[in-house]
């Protein structure tokens, strides 16, 4: 697999996923991913996109939830 940033080569390995949304930040440390050997580009596969987006949802009701209160 070729990266699309730097056209280096891509192999299998984990990658740090961060994200500021809704008031909170969340960082996983180490997701599955193509990562590449000359940049550090990553790609995460669908499942792994799948599972962050589903953890997110989560993360996004429960906010709700608890800031629904809030004046």
């Amino acid at each position: 697999m070729e990266c699309f940033h730097c056209k280096g080569r891509m192999v299998k390995g984990n990658a740090p996923f961060n994200v500021d949304r809704n008031g909170y930040h969340i960082s996983w440390e180490s997701i599955p991913a193509w990562v590449c050997t000359q940049c550090g580009e990553a790609l995460f596969e669908e499942n792994e996109v799948h599972h962050i987006q589903k953890a997110l949802q989560k993360i996004d009701d429960e906010t709700m939830a608890l800031t629904a209160n809030v004046a």
